[in-house]
């Protein structure tokens, strides 16, 4: 074996342990620090906790805003990825399908909202929400926002996928007779499906994620689970009881980019027509 063999196996045996330790120690702190008994608190001068028990599970499930906040996450984050899907797939085709002047400046166009910051956007946004008079209706007006807010993200991804589709086999199926919703499933699909469950699971996590639009908008009759951890980091800092939102808020994302991730190696353009 080379030196520069053994030093670039080094340093990236020296990178995984960094980001394997970026990874353990957060979580490993958010756990324990669920699981601290009110009964005896967690100082500095104890490196564990002196007493663990599940109370603060029990007391964030059986005393808190916490069900509610689930149910409204969970039903506002995958009707927003619909949604999102929705509205993104027609730029999305045109981007990937067309060739027109000025279209790679409409692609970077389509991604300068992602430079503006989430909070900024998200008072702005507001005041377009109360002046159309959609804010009363706060799921509404909350799965409006996080579409228009997150369409970038789908767009981008499905004009890659939309350009990753071959004319040959579209020709080809036309030219065999097949219906519109026929030649979809043979050229189009095989090459749209993994930029399609990638643009709604982003989608579904960071409305998960979203705090601005969802607190400026909710409050006080609509909470979400980010929501609800701001307010216990904000108001109370009550750590233990922040340290279980955090985690039942990160946990299932971390499962999902997983899942996300297995989805995006399977886009191979050389699958892309179906055929490989």
């Amino acid at each position: 074996m080379t030196t520069t063999y053994v030093l670039n196996r080094g340093l990236m045996i020296m990178l995984l342990i960094i980001c394997a330790l970026w990874l353990i120690i957060p979580f490993t702190m958010a756990v324990l620090w669920s699981l601290v008994d009110p009964s005896q608190p967690w100082t500095p001068e104890n490196l564990l906790p002196p007493a663990m028990s599940f109370y603060r599970w029990e007391f964030a499930w059986n005393n808190s805003l916490l069900q509610p906040a689930l149910l409204n996450s969970y039903l506002l984050a995958p009707s927003a990825a619909a949604l999102t899907l929705l509205l993104a797939m027609p730029t999305a085709f045109a981007l990937g399908r067309y060739q027109f002047t000025g279209r790679e400046l409409a692609k970077l166009l389509v991604l300068l909202p992602l430079v503006v910051p989430a909070f900024v956007t998200a008072i702005f946004f507001t005041s377009l929400l109360y002046q159309i008079g959609l804010a009363q209706y706060r799921f509404w007006a909350i799965l409006f926002a996080h579409a228009i807010l997150f369409l970038p993200f789908a767009i981008r991804i499905l004009t890659v996928s939309f350009e990753q589709v071959r004319q040959d086999h579209i020709d080809a199926a036309r030219d065999m007779g097949a219906r519109p919703w026929a030649r979809f499933r043979a050229a189009y699909w095989p090459a749209l499906k993994p930029g399609v469950l990638a643009s709604l699971l982003i989608v579904f996590i960071q409305s998960i994620e979203e705090f601005a639009i969802a607190y400026i908008v909710g409050q006080p009759g609509f909470v979400t689970i980010p929501t609800l951890l701001y307010s216990s980091l904000g108001q109370d800092f009550n750590r233990p009881n922040a340290a279980v939102l955090s985690l039942i808020l990160a946990v299932p994302n971390v499962l999902l980019m997983l899942l996300l991730e297995r989805f995006l190696k399977s886009a191979n353009p050389a699958l892309a027509s179906g055929k490989g």
